[in-house]
């Protein structure tokens, strides 16, 4: 179109006209004159706005790619981070549970030998002080702990305190080949002396030769003069072999520990002995024996079968 005057005004009264249109539309809200003409417009220049989207989104798209690849990795490394911490919580309230567990086992015993205990984690294993089976508690002198203590947990007799510093002390395993212990059997009050073997059970000298014992009896501590280095009545472990009576002066045994020495945790060191000898009262109470299912077989004659006295 050529400038000239009469185009000029062309411009200005299309330019009012649109204007026009745009404040009766703005006026009009949802009831516009001119809703059906801007929806004919849309039908008509749709796709011809959806081609030139598809020639200039890719630009858009790759910035959008950037931008939200940031924010998918920050919410990726989010919920990364919260499941790795979920899970250490989970393995942490685990071991709590385990630990309390523990704890709770071990003062229960406790309170049914009456002994006043001082509990104790074990920090450490390892050979201290020459000793192959030994274990290290964080409690010492600072904690009223003493050599020459009884120390146990929730399943019995752990070991004695042979080496107390100021906030550590070295323990002595019942399983040590160094280690011995005065021992009575349940019921019978058989006495004799528990040493340990490493890996494998306690061995116990009966001081009667005689004495009938029985896979299954089981044996608690006999307890050493003003209770020290052991108090009496701390479970100790169930027989698991006898040997035959050869004549010796002494009877052997082999004892399995209710203890077991390569899981200990949450132990606790005797401070205070018992008034009086708990005797069994602190042994767990006796499993009770599986029974054995009877099978009855009941016989019916067969209707066919021959009557006495005649053939078949």
């Amino acid at each position: 179109m050529r400038d000239t005057r009469e185009s000029r005004l062309l411009l200005v009264l299309l330019i009012a006209i649109a204007f026009a249109l745009i404040t009766v539309d703005i006026r009009g809200g949802q009831d516009s004159p001119v809703d059906g003409a801007r929806q004919a417009a849309a039908t008509v220049f749709g796709p011809i706005e959806n081609g030139v989207s598809s020639a200039v989104d890719p630009v858009g798209n790759a910035v959008a790619a950037v931008r939200d690849s940031g924010d998918r990795h920050d919410r990726v490394a989010q919920l990364e981070h919260d499941n790795a911490a979920l899970k250490a919580k989970l393995g942490s309230d685990d071991r709590n549970r385990s630990r309390l567990k523990q704890l709770d086992k071990m003062i229960k015993v406790a309170g049914e030998g009456q002994y006043g205990i001082k509990g104790a984690e074990v920090i450490a294993i390892g050979a201290a002080q020459g000793f192959s089976w030994t274990v290290t508690l964080d409690v010492g002198a600072h904690d009223g702990i003493k050599r020459d203590m009884t120390v146990l947990n929730g399943d019995g007799l752990v070991g004695r305190v042979t080496t107390v510093g100021p906030d550590t002390a070295t323990v002595l395993l019942a399983n040590d080949p160094d280690f011995t212990v005065g021992t009575r059997m349940e019921s019978t009050d058989e006495l004799g002396f528990a040493s340990g073997q490493g890996d494998s059970p306690l061995r116990v000298e009966l001081l009667n030769a005689k004495a009938k014992i029985k896979k299954g009896d089981r044996l608690i501590t006999f307890g050493s003069q003003a209770d020290k280095p052991f108090v009496p009545g701390v479970p100790v472990g169930t027989v698991s072999r006898v040997d035959p009576s050869g004549g010796d002066l002494t009877r052997t045994v082999y004892v399995k520990p209710f203890v077991s020495f390569t899981k200990l945790d949450i132990l606790g060191v005797v401070v205070t002995a018992p008034k009086s000898d708990p005797r069994d009262a602190v042994l767990p109470p006796k499993p009770k024996p599986t029974p054995t299912p009877t099978v009855t077989v009941t016989v019916t004659p067969s209707a066919n079968a021959p009557v006495d006295g005649q053939q078949q």
